[in-house]
């Protein structure tokens, strides 16, 4: 009985994706054909036959240490003697790019897919709070704080010009509404939208786990993947961990013109899974 009371919930979520994709693909233009390039963010265990599409702020770290225990063929038993830094090299796990075409498609369509998902501005605040508000990320303040201040400040310091370690939310929310940010590159993983990471109206993910309910759902995973008597996802009760509070906090000092145009980029993130409106906007 329990088992298929979250059989049940599992296939609402999936139904969920599939309606809002449907509705979305009558509204957009021609669809587009994912290329190799596109499957990066899918990280692949042929062991046990799954891919998970992995999505920053998400609790990735975690189920990238998971996966690493998953296929390191007994090199791992505890995902958390993994140091954070070690799971995020790339080398360390293999993604669905690497493949060939038919291979790709082979496990596209056979193995377990799956991917977890956090309220799209919750997890916002966490990559601006991780990125921007903490003085050892110096990489992402030279590569994106620096064009931040640069473009949406004025009369900024020389020092915060060649800096960027002072960007205000409000500025980055700024950053990420401009429309030339988007035609120049892409959005960078940790705030790009779900829907762009993993693709969930071309590929058909078995199972969406959320960051709210992220140890039943990754237990459950790890269960129908057939390891959940030896591996059991790591709790973890973080302190700086960014809460619903925090969010509504950071969106005080956001106008109501800028809080509609951010709800639009992230629009398809919150209908796919089921997030409603936070209560906190001032949509326009």
């Amino acid at each position: 009985m329990e088992l298929s009371n979250t059989a049940i919930l599992h296939q609402i979520r999936r139904d969920q994706v599939t309606d809002t994709c449907r509705a979305n693909s009558m509204s957009s233009r021609k669809r587009r054909v994912l290329t190799p390039n596109d499957l990066k963010h899918l990280v692949v265990d042929e062991d046990h036959e799954m891919i998970y599409c992995y999505v920053p702020k998400v609790a990735c770290t975690n189920w990238k240490r998971v996966m690493m225990v998953l296929t390191g063929r007994g090199k791992y038993s505890d995902p958390m003697e993994i140091p954070a830094n070690e799971a995020h090299i790339s080398s360390n796990l293999k993604t669905l790019n690497q493949y060939s075409i038919p291979e790709i498609n082979h496990r596209l369509k056979s193995y377990m897919k799956f991917l977890f998902v956090r309220e799209p501005f919750e997890r916002l605040v966490s990559a601006y709070r991780n990125k921007f508000t903490q003085k050892y990320n110096t990489s992402f303040h030279k590569r994106y704080g620096t064009k931040i201040v640069r473009r949406q400040r004025k009369n900024a310091t020389q020092e915060a010009l060649r800096k960027g370690d002072d960007v205000k939310f409000e500025e980055f929310v700024a950053y990420l509404i401009d429309p030339n940010t988007q035609r120049e590159e892409p959005f960078n993983e940790h705030w790009q939208t779900v829907y762009s990471l993993c693709h969930p109206c071309h590929i058909h993910y078995d199972l969406i786990g959320k960051y709210e309910t992220l140890e039943d759902d990754s237990n459950y995973i790890l269960q129908l993947a057939g390891v959940g008597s030896y591996l059991k996802f790591p709790t973890y009760a973080k302190s700086t961990r960014t809460t619903d509070e925090m969010t509504t906090e950071f969106f005080q000092n956001i106008s109501s013109e800028h809080q509609t145009q951010l709800y639009e980029v992230y629009k398809l993130d919150f209908l796919m899974f089921n997030y409603s409106v936070p209560s906190y906007l001032k949509l326009e």
